[in-house]
């Protein structure tokens, strides 16, 4: 009998849930309600995780390393503590598409063996877990991109980057939910179903990197690699006030990822580190292309990590609005108040025009999205991003240290529509009400429904300028009084 879609997903999905182990599934009775929008607080307060394993997924890059390497922890240990962590993340956001548990716990086992054997690790990412996105083939795991029609066609060669982080020592354990085709800013497929924030269940973790948002936000991992067509690592950075590095094609190896547009090259397609701290993307960033993944992937370029000391004030241009779309009444306000305390600090502030190409600035300022976030089925614009994949620039997206408030931003009469799209969305948004004070049908994407929410901004710099980024991304999270 031919199954229909619907069988196969569901099918998917019940193996999916299978490959939970018994002991990792929330108990029925501290499952939160439907009504607990933020479940972030759940490792913490709900007693279903021990002290170490707190302790584990916790840490910070560095210390995880320094402590595995010099034998306190134990890879398999630290491995599992993840592995949980991201099972129960995945129970309350829906946010994988393949685990990879036996196998991460057998990889950590044989790290363990190995430095107990040697005294030396194998690379610089020994022991570190790392979650991958969807795309990112490994050999006998499917890559689905969320087709229905890719179930139980498991990759028979790996992705590049697959190899590299395998050689420097990483453990893979999962593998992360995105949109059909990887190619809107939302996760939602017809195999999976919808990746939720966890940080606001009713509202998006983006896309299309969002199941690796949603997982990092929560905690279930340290170190996640997704991709980047049009803000697709950005945009889920954003919507979970998270960090991350759109980098300029050539700089990471993309050879061998799945791709749900196959042969499109009028704009590359990149993959980038999401993490919790700029430090965490650096150290991605400059191990990857410090392995020389040239050798591996012959459109990579051959160009080691260059260090950059700024030692100076930056000039910085501010693109207050895309033309196209005005930001919402929380990014306006972070952009403000970031600006302010930016020229506070002594940097120079110019407002930008696409026109100014003529005039030197070191990076370019601007809203990584209109939103905080927006409800399921809601975002609408990527022109904040789009824009840069095009020109192929770096880009990092930031948690600016400013949070949405229902007090502080409030509905505004008044506000100029840009464009066609822009109208639509302030129709849509009670942060803009219609004309004679009537509050349109809105939804979710209003003050009161991303209260709390945090507000990231991009920084830009130019093709192939990744460390420049980085570094200057560092100077301005100081002026801002953001830890790095």
């Amino acid at each position: 009998m031919t199954r229909t879609w619907q069988d196969i997903a569901k099918a998917k999905q019940t193996a999916l849930l299978d490959s939970i182990p018994p002991e990792w599934r929330v108990p029925t009775d501290i499952m939160p309600p439907d009504s607990q929008l933020d479940v972030t607080s759940f490792p913490r307060d709900s007693g279903f995780f021990t002290k170490d394993e707190l302790k584990y997924t916790t840490a910070k890059i560095p210390e995880i390393l320094q402590q595995i390497h010099c034998k306190a922890w134990k890879a398999v240990d630290v491995a599992q503590a993840f592995s949980k962590r991201a099972a129960v993340c995945h129970q309350l956001t829906n946010c994988l598409s393949e685990t990879l548990f036996p196998e991460a716990l057998e990889r950590a086992k044989f790290l363990d063996d190995h430095l107990q054997k040697t005294g030396k690790p194998i690379g610089p990412l020994h022991g570190l877990p790392v979650s991958l996105k969807d795309n990112f083939n490994i050999i006998g795991k499917d890559s689905t991109l969320g087709f229905v029609s890719w179930v139980g066609v498991p990759a028979t060669y790996n992705t590049v980057l697959v190899d590299v982080l395998l050689k420097a020592g990483a453990v893979l354990y999962v593998k992360t939910n995105v949109p059909t085709a990887m190619m809107i800013a939302e996760s939602v497929n017809n195999t999976f179903g919808r990746t939720v924030n966890p940080l606001n269940r009713k509202l998006t973790s983006g896309g299309s990197s969002g199941g690796e948002s949603a997982l990092i936000a929560f905690g279930g991992s340290v170190l996640g690699v997704g991709t980047d067509i049009g803000g697709s690592l950005r945009i889920p950075a954003a919507c979970t006030g998270i960090f991350t590095l759109r980098p300029s094609f050539g700089r990471f190896p993309t050879a061998n990822a799945k791709s749900g547009l196959a042969g499109q090259e009028a704009v590359n397609s990149v993959n980038g580190p999401m993490a919790r701290t700029l430090d965490d993307i650096e150290f991605f960033a400059k191990n990857v292309v410090n392995s020389e993944p040239w050798k591996l992937d012959p459109k990579c370029l051959p160009i080691s990590w260059r260090p950059v000391d700024v030692g100076r004030k930056l000039r910085l241009g501010v693109i207050w609005n895309d033309g196209i779309v005005v930001p919402t009444p929380p990014v306006r306000r972070a952009l403000k108040q970031a600006v302010e305390k930016l020229q506070e600090a002594g940097h120079e502030i110019v407002d930008w025009e696409p026109e100014l190409h003529q005039e030197a600035m070191d990076l370019l300022v601007s809203p990584t999205t209109p939103f905080a976030s927006v409800e399921h089925g809601k975002f609408k614009h990527v022109g904040y991003t789009g824009v840069f994949n095009i020109l192929d620039y770096s880009a990092v997206s930031f948690p600016c240290g400013i949070y949405a408030d229902s007090e502080l931003d409030k509905a505004e009469t008044g506000i100029k529509t840009l464009s066609q799209m822009d109208a639509q969305i302030q129709a849509e948004c009670e942060y803009f009400p219609q004309a004679g004070g009537e509050k349109a049908d809105a939804g979710l994407d209003n003050a009161e429904a991303v209260h709390g929410m945090p507000v990231s901004l991009q920084l830009v710099a130019s093709r192939l300028e990744e460390e420049k980024a980085v570094a200057m991304t560092r100077v301005v999270l100081e002026g801002l009084g953001v830890a790095a």
